[in-house]
């Protein structure tokens, strides 16, 4: 399939508003609802611009928010989505930079079925970074942003105001 980096780009920008809408939320629980779908745009994105791991372990990402919900704290599920995520990795590699996805994948995963409140927030923001360098290297504006952004009003994981990360959270039921 050929890139198509427009469409591509528009699906960036869908995940940059629903990133926004995400972390803006004191409660893990509606955090991890608009991940969902902010994870499906990113996914259609990194597919439309050729970016096939990082497809691939964003689709993988909608699965695990999905089953962390349930399963929490759940080691044999999480085992089984770190080994989901480097099967992905392995049958779409394309070249040495796809490293940088699985190990956001990675960490993300650990962090969502292992923590919560403010020590999963924290791994998450590294997940992004590592996120945002495989939107840079795709060449995804607003996924880039949505990753990382500092601004304030946008409240993404390095931005969140200290009310939302020392008293709005709670851990997922």
């Amino acid at each position: 399939m050929m890139p198509y980096p427009i469409v591509g780009e528009i699906a960036g920008l869908v995940a940059l508003g629903l990133c926004i809408a995400a972390f803006a939320n004191k409660r893990d629980e509606r955090l991890l609802s608009v991940l969902i779908l902010a994870n499906i745009a990113f996914a259609a994105q990194f597919f439309l611009l050729g970016g096939w791991v990082a497809g691939a372990i964003s689709c993988l990402i909608v699965l695990r928010i999905l089953l962390v919900r349930r399963y929490k704290g759940n080691s044999l599920v999480m085992g089984i989505m770190l080994a989901a995520t480097a099967f992905a990795a392995l049958i779409t590699w394309q070249s040495p930079l796809d490293f940088i996805p699985v190990v956001a994948g990675l960490i993300g995963t650990y962090a969502m079925f292992m923590l919560h409140g403010i020590p999963m927030r924290v791994l998450l923001a590294v997940a992004a970074v590592c996120w945002m360098i495989a939107n840079y290297l795709t060449g995804s504006l607003g996924a880039f942003i949505a990753r990382g952004s500092s601004s304030r009003p946008m409240r993404l994981p390095f931005s969140a105001s200290p009310e939302t990360i020392w008293h709005g959270t709670e851990p997922v039921p």
